[in-house]
């Protein structure tokens, strides 16, 4: 996973930004067919995806921006249900496209943050506010090693792949490791 150091950098970030602007493009384009307290509601919720990531993002610990991701794919699935109330409207009929979209971009926040919080968990980083040099050296090293494994990997598939089906060290490799495709 990438290491950002501004969450305006962060992919799902940018993607919750888009849904947020497009809500309130579209909540001005549709003002006249839509009561004020939906209009309200829509606004925050949507707003409220890119705001708890950021808040999350700033907290310093994984645990904090794990919660914070939490409440911001709960809000991108309050924006989706909101959406979907106003597509079955008829008065918003000429919207449907636009809805669409948004709902799209709202499924697209909910998977990303789900992922991130996927890799989140299985971190064992606490968070940048416990970080110190050396911690920071020790998860530095830990993702060097990981690298070179993953290289020496990928060297001994190519070098196996070159040897005949009957060499023993083919045959052992897929033993281990299943049929080389």
């Amino acid at each position: 996973m990438p290491t950002y150091e501004r969450f305006e950098d962060l992919p799902v970030w940018q993607e919750a930004i888009k849904l947020a602007e497009g809500c309130e493009d579209f909540l001005l384009a549709a003002k006249a067919h839509i009561t004020w307290s939906k209009r309200d509601q829509l606004d925050r919720c949507s707003l409220s995806v890119s705001n708890n990531i950021a808040e999350g993002f700033e907290r310093g610990t994984t645990n904090e921006l794990l919660a914070f991701l939490y409440i911001a794919r709960g809000s991108a699935g309050e924006t989706r249900s909101m959406l979907a109330y106003f597509e079955r409207r008829p008065a918003l009929k000429n919207f449907k496209s636009q809805i669409s979209s948004l709902k799209t971009t709202a499924e697209s926040c909910c998977r990303q943050l789900r992922a991130s919080a996927d890799s989140l968990q299985n971190s064992d980083i606490k968070g940048q506010r416990h970080l110190n040099e050396k911690s920071r050296q020790e998860w530095e090293n830990k993702k060097d090693r990981e690298t070179k494994a993953r290289s020496w990997q990928e060297t001994e598939l190519k070098m196996i792949k070159r040897m005949s089906p009957n060499h023993p060290l083919r045959i052992e490799y897929e033993r281990r490791h299943g049929p080389i495709t």
